[in-house]
């Protein structure tokens, strides 16, 4: 079943002037459709003012079409009685931890979303101790959000939304503000909540290394979706992505010149492992002609 489906999507930011008349009118999304289903580890790529975090916003209701729907799980997120509902079923996590993080222990931010949804107290630490644990962060539980890392607070942020228990989270650029250990940490919480609780998971970046393990990629610029395919299928179209004001994972980047070289290996080479084999190949295949 479709847990997303957004249909002919289009959105323009309109400006205006003291009066209210219209100054100026952006385009930003541009008769997108794309379907995600209940499960699916989805990534939505794109270069700065592409469109994908404006998509991002629509999934969680935060913003409302200029055209076009959007559905989530089966609710239409322009009538208003759907909100409340969507909200539940869709988590949404931003770039800035310190912007979802509000209380002062982390147990109590962790346990603030589920409370606000009326919860039983005993059914909420029962969500938060979860929650934590399923992030790698019940250890933390007892201190203040101050005194993590970067990676930690994200890792705390997803816990705050997986109290909820939404069905879907939407991740806009989490990774944007992170070091690359912090990046790490919040990717492999990601990938293990949608394995383990089967949370369909919609990442938004511009990391090209974070969706190497995604089912599907979406490809964003000026709007549109402009490519769309597994990981492996978009990776193989190196000078196409760089089209699109991209870069493609280090490995695959490697794997392309070497096959620029004339070395014979595959094309879309995601990581060191898959490139290893290919160059280990390559030498038993010299090894067994001699």
């Amino acid at each position: 079943m479709e847990m997303i489906k957004v249909d002919g999507l289009s959105f323009e930011y309109i400006r205006r002037d003291e009066d209210g008349n219209v100054e100026s009118i952006n385009r930003a999304i541009d008769n997108v459709s794309l379907k995600v289903s209940k499960g699916d580890f989805i990534a939505v790529l794109g270069a700065n003012g592409s469109g994908k975090s404006t998509l991002a916003k629509h999934i969680n209701a935060i913003l409302y079409p200029t055209e076009g729907s959007v559905w989530v799980n089966g609710m239409n997120t322009s009538e208003d009685k759907n909100l409340w509902d969507i909200r539940q079923t869709a988590g949404m996590v931003f770039q800035n931890p310190d912007n979802q993080i509000i209380a002062t222990v982390v147990e109590e931010d962790v346990g603030f979303g589920p409370e606000n949804l009326g919860i039983p107290t005993e059914e909420i630490w029962e969500r938060v101790e979860k929650s934590l644990e399923a992030v790698g962060m019940l250890e933390f539980r007892h201190l203040s959000p101050n005194k993590l890392s970067g990676g930690q607070k994200q890792r705390v942020a997803i816990a705050g939304i997986m109290a909820m228990k939404p069905q879907c989270i939407v991740l806009d650029e989490p990774t944007a503000m992170l070091d690359p250990n912090g990046r790490k940490e919040v990717i492999n919480t990601v990938r293990e909540l949608n394995k383990k609780e089967n949370v369909t998971v919609i990442l938004i970046t511009h990391h090209m290394d974070e969706v190497i393990f995604a089912d599907k990629v979406f490809v964003m610029e000026h709007g549109h979706v402009v490519m769309e395919g597994t990981p492996r299928e978009i990776f193989s179209r190196v000078e196409e992505i760089k089209n699109y004001r991209m870069d493609v994972p280090q490995v695959t980047e490697l794997a392309y010149e070497l096959q620029k070289a004339g070395v014979i290996i595959p094309a879309g080479l995601l990581t060191v492992d898959e490139l290893v084999e290919a160059l280990e190949g390559i030498q038993d295949s010299k090894g067994t002609r001699s």
